[in-house]
């Protein structure tokens, strides 16, 4: 999820590592404590991780699955208006005309819903030995983009590796695309919880446009913040201007917005 236009110097984020429990009750009040925690500590922008209220597992998906809105998107709706700020509540399995989705969420600083994103990518992986995990098997793909308009230029990423792909992958796809992008990358993840069916990895992070992780979290639950400087931003791409460069005579990419 891209956030686009941005029009402040310095912009403070925090992304919620979330512990998950079995009960989705729970999970959305221990959430929404969390969101009103890092409100106070001056977070505008807050972002909740994959599959928040509920376990991430394909054998939970369509017991957990609720529509939208529904009673997770309504607690996000009251919380971004109580503590006025731009929420992403990360994701829930979604229920909609008997077909089920992993969804993405946004909230505006008047609760108002902002955007709803329907993860693209499903997330298929076999590696002998170590793990098999197939959303494919009970989820459906979304089919479009999402981007939100507000004072913070930055991709952000709620995400659930595991244990296999997290050392592996989790801290370098970050720097990736924070470096070819040339912007702020932020990712979240739920706690590590070892008696999980799906072990989380952990460490949600934030990398500047440099590369540089500027903001880490360990294994357990917490809250981590981070400052998004524009100018830093606007320094990098003055400094290596590769946006400029690149050859649409040659290539081009498009972006399709239903």
């Amino acid at each position: 999820m891209q956030l686009a236009k941005g029009v402040m110097a310095n912009f403070r984020i925090a992304l919620i590592q979330l512990h998950v429990s079995a009960a989705k009750t729970e999970n959305l009040n221990r959430a929404c404590g969390l969101v009103r925690s890092a409100a106070q500590q001056g977070a505008k922008l807050v972002v909740l991780p994959e599959c928040f209220n509920s376990p991430y597992g394909t054998k939970y998906f369509r017991d957990y699955a609720e529509k939208i809105p529904g009673e997770s998107t309504q607690k996000l709706s009251e919380i971004a208006k109580e503590c006025g700020v731009y929420l992403i509540g990360g994701s829930i399995p979604e229920e909609d005309a008997g077909k089920l989705y992993n969804t993405c969420t946004g909230f505006g600083p008047d609760g108002a819903m902002i955007t709803k994103y329907r993860k693209i990518h499903l997330f298929d992986i076999n590696v002998p030995g170590k793990i098999r995990f197939q959303e494919s098997e009970t989820l459906s793909p979304g089919a479009t983009l999402s981007v939100i308009d507000t004072r913070c230029q930055l991709l952000v990423y709620p995400g659930a590796f595991n244990l296999t792909t997290g050392p592996a992958h989790w801290e370098l796809l970050q720097r990736g695309r924070a470096v070819d992008n040339q912007v702020y990358v932020a990712t979240a993840s739920p706690a590590r919880d070892e008696k999980a069916s799906y072990v989380a990895w952990g460490h949600s992070t934030v990398v500047n446009p440099w590369g540089e992780v500027i903001a880490k979290a360990g294994t357990e639950e917490t809250i981590i913040y981070a400052d998004i400087d524009l100018k830093r931003l606007a320094e990098a791409r003055q400094q290596i201007p590769i946006l400029s460069q690149k050859r649409s005579d040659l290539y081009a990419v498009e972006s399709k917005f239903a």
